[in-house]
């Protein structure tokens, strides 16, 4: 199997796991790859839960399609930002799971300190301005948090996580849309017990080991 389509059935494979459980109900949401010089990214219009080679499409970081007759998804920006500004960064999930985008669309980041796990995992998750998706707008407002954390919720819309590994970033997201779960559930109990400021450093502190 080639590079290009072992990525390609990467990100089906993906699609289909986000498709049952939940995190990418009907049209909603895109994946991608860096590949060559740009991504390989579903094309507009795809569903991530139905994924087949002929959902994907090769485009440049310019967002412009390589394949005639084949349109990259509405979001391509996005991507294509977030992999110019994180070299360390090799594939990318925007969906919209449920429990994460309630707090999107409350208007409440993932910042506090609650568990452990999700301190490591990822120091936090803020929360982009809304903008209208697919505008330049909502790109600028959602990448810069790219230059500190891996994982962004998108206010009135969804959860962006980009990573090295499409594994790594899947992981993540069940790992986070699990926490915002959590986070809810705490909040019905009486409200979330927070980890000190020194509990939370010798959290992040393992990081380094």
């Amino acid at each position: 199997m080639s590079y290009k389509n072992d990525l390609i059935k990467q990100i089906c494979d993906v699609g289909r796991e986000c498709g049952i459980k939940n995190f990418t109900p009907g049209y909603s949401g895109n994946i991608s790859a860096r590949y060559e010089n740009g991504m390989l990214i579903t094309v507009s219009g795809s569903a991530n839960g139905y994924l087949t080679k002929e959902d994907i499409v090769y485009a440049g970081f310019d967002g412009v399609s390589k394949e005639e007759g084949k349109k990259p998804s509405s979001e391509k920006f996005l991507h294509s930002a977030i992999y110019q500004m994180r070299g360390d960064i090799d594939f990318i999930i925007h969906v919209h799971p449920p429990y994460l985008s309630s707090f999107a669309s409350s208007n409440r980041d993932l910042m506090a300190p609650i568990m452990a796990e999700n301190v490591f995992y990822f120091g936090g998750i803020p929360l982009a301005e809304y903008a209208l998706p697919s505008s330049m707008e909502l790109v600028n407002n959602t990448v810069k948090y790219f230059n500190e954390y891996d994982a962004v919720l998108m206010a009135n819309h969804g959860f962006v996580i980009g990573s090295k590994t499409l594994k790594d970033a899947y992981l993540k997201l069940e790992l986070a849309e699990s926490y915002a779960q959590v986070v809810l559930n705490t909040e019905i109990l009486g409200g979330a017990n927070l980890l000190s400021d020194e509990q939370t450093r010798a959290i992040l502190d393992l990081r380094k080991k």
